[in-house]
């Protein structure tokens, strides 16, 4: 096929498979490269997708990220690495003329997102971040009908977000799981948060310092040391979730203040038999939940409001609405997206670069609310 997008895979570990069998499946997309410093792991993919039979043109199937200088034509680069490569990846792919596709998050340092998303505009290539929920039918539709003033006045929201696992080595649960729900918050509201909040305990993963169960505190970024040198390339500059003396949160509750006042507060766990992916916004007349583990809809509308009657408040207008939704693979729409945007060489206004940079800084903010036990944190919204 003519004027297909030419890319590299770079990372097939538990969430860069599924980039590849995307983009493998994409009629506009040549996957030219796999790249990982597993050799075992591209063996894998390379039985799994028949790689070697399928495509036109053979994979390459390299351990080396600057063997990727090789391939010709190469457009793009997707990037599904640990989050503290991420610096040291994108930037060469940016000084190498490709656009990049990057795992939420964009980096762990606010100060390299912002330098990242310069480097980009200046290279006139395009840099999007796969905030995958972003692109889920049931997140657009909520959007419409909290926008669309359907729940009435907006009171407050609340999210929970739990499982017995993965559990990971690099970042907390903080900065594992929380990404999802703020992004969710922010584009059905249409706000960034101003104010935020964390507490959070370490069980499983606890330093030299901390106690069994104690209030998690986590370093602060101007006392980080850098990693140790990775496969893919230098490290990052700074890593903002080395592990700690206090260890990684293995929960965390969040608290974010919007402009106008709402509040939303989200329940993090990789520590928890109960599975839950469940957040939900509550107006002066209906709640709105987005429930990934229901099996008739992600999406409910409930209705009802309280009336005062003989000096009562009484449960009016009462009634639940199932709302339909598309049924297609969000991630499915991220890559369509990605490569709509390298082909127009124009931005991804719902995740672009920019986007993940303040989701970085609401991060940031947060982690430096757990290194202070919890303090009020007034977000910087500059960013300079």
């Amino acid at each position: 096929m003519t004027n297909q997008i030419k890319i590299a895979v770079v990372g097939v570990g538990r969430w860069g498979v599924h980039l590849l069998r995307n983009f493998l499946e994409h009629p506009q997309v040549r996957v030219a490269a796999v790249v990982d410093p597993n050799s075992e792991r591209l063996a894998t993919v390379q039985r799994q997708y028949f790689l070697s039979k399928t495509t036109e043109e053979n994979v390459l199937l390299i351990t080396e990220w600057q063997k990727i200088k090789q391939i010709t034509d190469l457009d793009a680069v997707v990037i599904a690495t640990p989050a503290s490569t991420h610096y040291s990846l994108i930037t060469d792919a940016l000084d190498w003329g490709y656009h990049v596709l990057a795992e939420k998050p964009l980096t762990l340092n606010l100060r390299e997102c912002h330098e990242l998303c310069q480097l980009a505009q200046k290279r006139q290539r395009q840099l999007m971040v796969d905030h995958t929920y972003l692109f889920h039918p049931a997140v657009e539709r909520g959007q419409v009908v909290v926008q669309e003033g359907e729940l009435g006045d907006l009171r407050y929201g609340y999210a929970c977000r739990t499982h017995l696992g993965p559990v990971r080595q690099d970042v907390d649960a903080l900065w594992d799981l929380a990404i999802h729900d703020i992004a969710i918050f922010n584009t059905w509201l249409g706000q960034q948060p101003v104010s935020v909040q964390a507490l959070g305990k370490v069980w499983l993963q606890r330093g030299h310092g901390g106690q069994r169960g104690d209030l998690c505190s986590l370093s602060s970024p101007s006392s980080l040391s850098s990693p140790s040198p990775l496969p893919y390339g230098k490290p990052s500059k700074a890593r903002l979730h080395p592990i700690t003396p206090s260890g990684l949160a293995d929960l965390v509750w969040v608290t974010l203040t919007y402009p106008n006042g709402f509040q939303a507060y989200i329940h993090l766990c990789w520590l928890n038999s109960d599975k839950q992916r469940r957040l939900v916004v509550v107006g002066s007349r209906g709640s709105l939940i987005f429930d990934e583990m229901s099996a008739a809809s992600p999406l409910t509308l409930l209705h009802g409001e309280l009336e005062m009657q003989s000096n009562h408040f009484i449960p009016v207008n009462q009634s639940q609405q199932v709302l339909q939704i598309e049924k297609n693979e969000p991630l499915k729409r991220v890559c369509d997206r990605f490569i709509h945007c390298v082909h127009n060489n124009t931005p991804c206004v719902v995740s672009s670069g920019w986007v993940g940079t303040q989701l970085v800084n609401i991060l940031a903010a947060l982690t430096e609310s757990l290194n202070q036990d919890g303090k009020l944190i007034v977000l910087n919204t500059n960013q300079d």
